[in-house]
This record gives C-alpha cells, sequence and structure tokens, in this order.
C-alpha cells in the first residue's frame, strides 16, 4: 500500500492510502477504452463534372448519403473542362440542386468556392 496524495492544493491536502501500481493499471486500462471507441471523421470527396447524366449523379448522390450514415464528411469537387469555364452556371446550378437533396441529412460546412478550374464545397452529416 501507498499513500498517495489526491488533490495538493487544498488547505489541508488530501492524501490517500491505495495500492499505486493498481490505480496506475486501472487508469491506463480506462484511457485504451476510451481511445478505441472514439471515432476519426474522414472526409470523403465526390468528383463531380458540370454535365453530369441522371443515372451518374444518382450513383454518386446514393454513396453520398452512405458516407453520411457512416458519419463521415463528404467533400464536393465540381471540376470544369475547356470551354465549360464559360457555363460556370450550370456547375452552380447542379451544386444547388445537390445541397438541396442532402439538406435533411446534411449542412454545409464550406460554401462553394473557386479554385482555379474546381469549385470546392464541404458538407458534413447533422
Amino acid at each position: 500500500m501507498d499513500l498517495v496524495e489526491i488533490s495538493p492544493n487544498n488547505d489541508p491536502p488530501v492524501c490517500k492510502i491505495m495500492d499505486y501500481g493498481k490505480f496506475k493499471y486501472s487508469a491506463q486500462k480506462k484511457a485504451a477504452e476510451a481511445r478505441k471507441k472514439q471515432k476519426t471523421v474522414e472526409i470523403k470527396e465526390i468528383k463531380l463534372r458540370p454535365m453530369i447524366d441522371d443515372h451518374d449523379y444518382d450513383v454518386k448522390m446514393r454513396a453520398m448519403l452512405r458516407f453520411f450514415e457512416e458519419g463521415d464528411k463528404v467533400k464536393i469537387t465540381l471540376r470544369y473542362r475547356g470551354r465549360e469555364m464559360a457555363h460556370q452556371e450550370i456547375g452552380t446550378k447542379l451544386l444547388d440542386k445537390v445541397k438541396a437533396a442532402v439538406a435533411d441529412v446534411a449542412k454545409v460546412e464550406q460554401d462553394a468556392r473557386f479554385e482555379g478550374r474546381q469549385v470546392v464545397m464541404v458538407l458534413a452529416p447533422r
């Protein structure tokens, strides 16, 4: 048995007689259990094009909804190629359509912003 100081700042300081090795071991086990249960949030990426077809859009949306169910964030990258840059309103409409489709399960964490020839938007699960 050891004399362990519990609260050194109190007046008078609080001490306890206990098995210090057993106390350290149980604290270490508790910390390991907490680490095991925590979930790291990943950022999954979905790449789109402005002229995406309906079926391809549906497939991407199903994947996106699955990511939200798993608790992951989704980064949507809309890439323009060639003359598509002249019609950026098509891409804006597409991103608005995506926002409206996932409004009940996700919130916009980072709104759409241009990075060169692509637009990036980040959505997080509710």
